[in-house]
């Protein structure tokens, strides 16, 4: 998520379009949470009832986002909808593992294409490596993290059980040091006559990574506070 954003905290009564024309990066977010275009001057919490959204999770993604307080209030918490959460989670899961960084890898080799094999197979490993981090990342989330929650949330958690969201704190890795190595070896390394297409494929990677950026801040800054939060009234 670019730093485009005008920061002010916006309410459930401000136009969604108008949020959307003063930060445009926002549109990521509202797909993620299942809302499609075409929704004319209503506001935010007109939108997120047409659309069956929890709107004080949607609200707290944004103003987060837009905002990057230190922490989050204990109304922001109390007002959270776990399960929104999660669901908001698991599609930018799927934006990235099946749209954006397969889209991205063909872009990327299609702006290598007159370049020498080598250097084209040097590339695609540094980007493959780095996908595949990300994809790790994520799916110890689908199969550890979201499943603990989901019983924890619905009263089917085996408190013998030790684990606990802060081991997905302390694991929850940053995994920027590969997209930081692609970025600088085409950067330094890679001559081009031409740069428009490279250029424009180096744009869309640190926007990328902006992005992974923006959703690894919503799980530690609203996210894992919330299930602690939730541990905590359960007595774990």
């Amino acid at each position: 998520m670019t730093t485009h954003h005008i920061k002010k905290s916006y309410s459930p009564n401000t136009k969604l379009s108008d949020l959307i024309c003063e930060n445009y990066d926002l549109l990521l977010v509202i797909t993620r949470f299942g809302i499609s275009l075409g929704f004319g001057e209503k506001s935010i919490r007109e939108v997120c009832e047409d659309n069956k959204v929890n709107t004080n999770t949607l609200m707290a993604v944004i103003n987060a986002l837009i905002n990057r307080p230190e922490h989050p209030s204990e109304t922001v918490l109390s007002d959270l909808s776990a399960p929104s959460l999660i669901n908001y989670l698991r599609k930018s899961h799927n934006y990235f593992l099946e749209f954006r960084l397969p889209l991205l890898r063909q872009d990327l080799l299609a702006a290598l294409s007159n370049c020498p094999s080598e250097v084209v197979f040097v590339i695609r490993q540094f980007y493959d490596e780095y996908v595949e981090e990300v994809r790790k990342h994520m799916s110890y989330e689908e199969k550890t993290v979201f499943p603990y929650v989901e019983k924890l949330l619905g009263g089917k958690l085996d408190k013998r059980s030790h684990y606990r969201i802060d081991i997905f704190s302390k694991r929850h890795d940053q995994i920027e040091l590969k997209i930081s190595e692609l970025k600088n070896l085409l950067i330094k390394y890679y001559p081009t006559s031409s740069g428009y297409e490279l250029n424009s494929v180096l744009h869309d990677i640190f926007s990328s990574e902006d992005d992974l950026s923006a959703h690894n801040f919503v799980e530690d800054h609203l996210f894992v506070p919330l299930i602690r939060k939730i541990e905590k009234e359960n007595g774990l």
